[in-house]
């Protein structure tokens, strides 16, 4: 059979359930998957060849195999049935029950032909006690055991072992055919000295103030807090060796394990070791679950006014009267901070404040830089263009995971929330600071300060909730700081006389420019106001249009209206002109449409939905949906007096105007065009809409989008969030962050494994993330993946630390070391090449020889040797059995495999396969032997 099949090949198991005696057995076969051309040999079962499983005791290419059944490495078998008690606390104890089972099996055997060995497993299941059998044509092996705690002195050696087996298999010859030998030693390297470990916990100290500044607030903690290799096994073989070769008993042996031809290493791997990543991560998962609002954690509610307890009656005039503050362009973070600290104090003793000042202010400085400058940035700049990520596949991450970009406002919250809940305050330290957050938000909405660190435009649905409502805010506080503007810009040029001409000053070309000039269209809406009812500015306009403005629109010629002043034009559209007058076609200044977030598109497709079928519900709904529609028709009008219909479908939406090339009378080929069919339609919605629509401009218009109700109602929303929602929220941030985090530092060492395991946590993370509210189940599997991650890359580091792999000078020294490495991580057990000569063999015994002179020098004795020098000092075997302390320690296994071919029971039966394994460990010995015998001649 090939060499280490049992380790690579595929095993497979089937089990059934029996009843024996009125006790429920379970009967499981185990084999290893075949490949088809050992098979075919194998269906022709000639007379005088023993069952497979006699082969295989002889077949040295698989003994001690890494990772296998405890009865493969017992007894070399490939195909095995075990029957064992199917309760995990029932168990065969007596001798009658015992050998009522072994004979019922033997007899099974017997009658059905199957060569397979039977196991029975007898005693508790701690044990591991097996008793079992295999017959063929005249042939039968029986599989014996031996377990005791307490070992014999005189079997701890080869010569005893020999005994045991010689006289077991009692052979009548008198000169005994050789025993072939395997021999395999383990030792256990524990004391790993300190300064191998190379990670450090993070300076909790440096993440506030000195130079560092807040920039630690956006990094997350990466690698294992203890060292997460706990032992290293070292395994010397000696896999062929003849009986009288070597001398091994109570006074001396020949085994010195630098001489032994096979080294093999594996690496026992600590218990869930604590990962600060994972826990970083972890710890911020559970606040998902706690159940407190804000106020609860923090005490009594910070957001009321500081004189709420003596307010009076009295002041509510002067507070409507007084003269509005002056916005003070310095943004006052720090200010900011105070004030809520001085509330907060009020309501509660100074000491208790979650978060000291230092980590509040460097914080609310990382989140907001722009409070620093002494201009507030304009948000073009809010979002870094510099960065390097933001074409990449790990950039766009955030469009999987629904976060949000990882250089947004936002994501950083998110990690300084992280950073809070771990090292600052825990619980209450997050609610303070989603407090100052709150408050910080307020201050900009109504100070004109644009929020930075959000990307402009109408919120973006790819991301979480939180980052859309900041988005929200960011567009209110954009169009109210246009209008505040636009409306200081048209007052202060004027005399205070003409202030009533306002909506005349801003004529079309005024407009033209200003909207250039802003690159976006319809922001200097001047003389809007909060309220939600229409609004005039000036008598006279509000006289011209009962004047001319009634105008049906259907039949409206250009005598009618010709006195109307054309208003609200953005700039011509290319060569068109009206149809009924020749005069061009002016593109109008139009409102934009509202933005949303995803919860009012799903509230509005509720009520849409909600309206049912039925006639005016139809209207109902079509109103609604057409409130941008009848804006447009109205600045259009405005902006082309005297334009029909199709002049605004020309523009709005050319495909529903059909031009076709006809003869007219005098036979010249000419365009006619008209509206297409769904246009023509009675009473359709934009027939409609025309019909109503008032030539209004854009600035005149009642808003579509009112931006200080949307404001306030981002303002509490973000208001009453807890704790837990917070979390809930910002968690797909958190896990991007760790994701990113992983890939940064798994390209340091170039894991191919973990490469793998990350790709696989990118493609469930986006599966679970997507839809709102995942299970906290699938969560944990995704935190717990991450934690899994971060392990292996900080075993990785680890090892390369122990083995010196960066001090590699030759390069192919170095390849070896790296190599050896990654398979020490990924497999259960890895060949040394070389043993102890070769590279990682001799780091190997430098480590064991360094743990060695700690364990049996003194300290200070161990102090004095540096380790370079204790090679040169160990040379060659004879000295280091003179020197006191030995390279290795006593080994923690002893494995032995004896192997003959013998005829029993009598000297003229078949020669067959017998074979006893032993192993020793310090509190178990197990002799499991494999004895033959022939039922023919006996």
């Amino acid at each position: 059979m090939g060499k280490g099949v049992f380790t690579s090949g595929t095993w497979e198991e089937k089990s059934d359930e029996i009843s024996f005696a009125d006790f429920k057995f379970s009967v499981t076969h185990h084999y290893l998957v075949q490949d088809s051309t050992d098979k075919e040999g194998k269906d022709e079962v000639l007379e005088d060849v023993i069952p497979q499983s006699m082969q295989d005791l002889l077949c040295m290419n698989n003994d001690f195999p890494p990772r296998a059944h405890c009865l493969v490495r017992w007894y070399g078998l490939r195909e095995f049935v075990v029957i064992a008690p199917a309760a995990n606390h029932d168990a065969v104890l007596s001798e009658s029950k015992c050998n009522l089972l072994l004979s019922s099996v033997s007899i099974a055997l017997g009658n059905t032909g199957c060569q397979v060995p039977l196991f029975v497993q007898i005693h508790h299941k701690w044990r591991r006690m097996y008793v079992g059998e295999c017959q063929g044509h005249g042939v039968r092996t029986d599989f014996e055991m031996v377990h005791l705690r307490k070992v014999p002195n005189q079997y701890t050696h080869l010569s005893g072992l020999l005994d045991i087996f010689k006289s077991k298999i009692g052979c009548p010859l008198t000169p005994l055919p050789p025993v072939s030998i395997a021999i395999r030693l383990t030792y256990v390297l524990q004391d790993w000295q300190q300064y191998f470990w190379p990670q450090q916990p993070p300076d909790i100290d440096a993440l506030v103030g000195g130079e560092v500044g807040g920039l630690e607030f956006g990094k997350l903690p990466f690698g294992a807090c203890e060292d997460p290799i706990s032992e290293l096994h070292l395994a010397t073989t000696w896999p062929h060796l003849t009986e009288g070769i070597i001398v091994d008993n109570d006074v001396y042996s020949d085994l010195d394990p630098i001489q032994a031809p096979h080294w093999s290493v594996r690496v026992r791997k600590a218990d869930n070791p604590q990962c600060l990543l994972g826990d970083f991560v972890t710890e911020f998962f559970k606040i998902c679950r706690r159940k407190e609002s804000t106020d609860e954690i923090l005490g009594r509610s910070t957001f009321e006014e500081e004189g709420r307890e003596i307010a009076d009656i009295t002041h509510a005039l002067s507070k409507l009267t007084e003269p509005a503050p002056v916005p003070i362009h310095k943004l006052s973070v720090s200010n900011m901070v105070h004030t809520a600290k001085k509330k907060i104090r009020k309501h509660r003793g100074v000491e208790e404040s979650p978060l000291n000042n230092d980590v509040l202010n460097t914080i609310l400085l990382f989140l907001f830089p722009d409070a620093a400058s002494e201009k507030p940035l304009d948000g073009s700049s809010a979002v870094d263009n510099n960065n390097p990520l933001s074409e990449s596949e790990e950039y766009n991450l955030y469009n999987q995971f629904k976060s949000a970009p990882s250089d947004s406002l936002t994501y950083k919250l998110a990690l300084c929330l992280c950073m809070i809940n771990f090292y600052h305050g825990g619980l209450k330290g997050v609610a303070h600071l989603w407090q100052e957050f709150v408050l910080e938000m307020r201050f900009r909405w109504e100070n004109n300060f644009l929020i930075p660190g959000l990307a402009s435009g109408p919120p973006d649905l790819r991301c979480c909730l939180l980052h859309q409502k900041l988005q929200m805010l960011n567009c209110c506080i954009e169009r109210k700081k246009a209008r505040d503007e636009g409306r200081k810009t048209n007052t202060s040029d004027m005399f205070p006389g003409d202030v009533g001409k306002a909506g005349d000053q801003l004529g079309p070309d005024n407009l033209k420019d200003t909207d250039k000039e802003k690159g976006e269209v319809g922001k200097s809406w001047d003389s809007w106001s909060d309220s939600e009812e229409e609004f005039f500015e000036c008598l006279s306009d509000t006289e011209e249009l009962k004047g001319n403005g009634q105008e049906s629109g259907k039949k409206g010629g250009p005598k009618e209206t010709a006195s109307l002043k054309p208003e609200g034009r953005l700039h011509q559209h290319g060569k068109l002109t009206l149809l009924h007058n020749g005069e061009p076609l002016y593109i109008p200044v139009t409102q934009e449409p509202a933005p949303m977030t995803e919860d009012l598109l799903e509230e509005q497709s509720e009520v849409l939905a909600k309206l049912g079928t039925s006639a005016e519900g139809a209207h109902l709904r079509a109103r609604m949906q057409s409130a941008c529609l009848l804006s447009d028709m109205e600045s259009f009008k405005a902006a082309n007096p005297g334009c029909f219909l199709e002049d605004f479908v020309r523009w709005y939406s050319p495909r529903d105007y059909i031009e076709e090339e006809v003869i007219d009378e005098k036979g010249n080929m000419v365009l006619k065009g008209e509206l297409s069919a769904r246009m023509k339609i009675p009473s359709n919605m934009w027939v409609e809409a025309w019909e109503t629509a008032k030539p209004i401009p854009a600035r005149r218009q009642r808003r579509l989008f009112d931006d200080t109700r949307e404001a306030e109602k981002v303002l509490h929303y973000l208001a009453v969030q807890k704790p837990a929602d917070l979390a809930r929220h910002l968690l797909p941030c958190v896990i991007h962050a760790a994701v990113l985090k992983v890939k940064e530092e798994e390209n340091l060492e170039n894991i191919s494994s973990v490469k793998k395991i990350i790709k696989q946590i990118i493609t469930h993370s986006s599966k679970v993330l997507h839809f709102p509210n995942p299970e906290d189940k699938k969560l944990e599997e995704i935190i717990h993946q991450i934690t899994n991650v971060e392990a292996i890359i900080a075993r990785a580091r680890s090892l390369k630390a122990k083995f010196g792999t960066e001090k590699c000078e030759q390069e192919e020294e170095k390849e070896d070391l790296e190599k050896f490495v990654s398979c020490l991580l990924e497999q259960p057990e890895v060949l040394v090449v070389g043993a102890g000569r070769g590279h990682a063999g001799k780091i190997i015994h430098k480590l064991f020889v360094n743990a060695q002179r700690l364990t049996e020098s003194s300290d200070e004795a161990a102090a004095m040797a540096p380790p370079e020098e204790e090679l040169k000092r160990v040379s060659s075997p004879e000295e280091r059995r003179q020197n006191s302390v030995s390279d290795f320690p006593p080994p923690a296994g002893r494995e032995l495999i004896l192997r003959t071919t013998v005829p029993r029971p009598a000297p003229y039966s078949r020669a067959l396969p017998q074979r006893m394994y032993s192993v020793l460990t310090k509190e178990d010995f197990r002799l499991a032997g494999a004895f033959s015998s022939d039922t023919s001649f006996f």
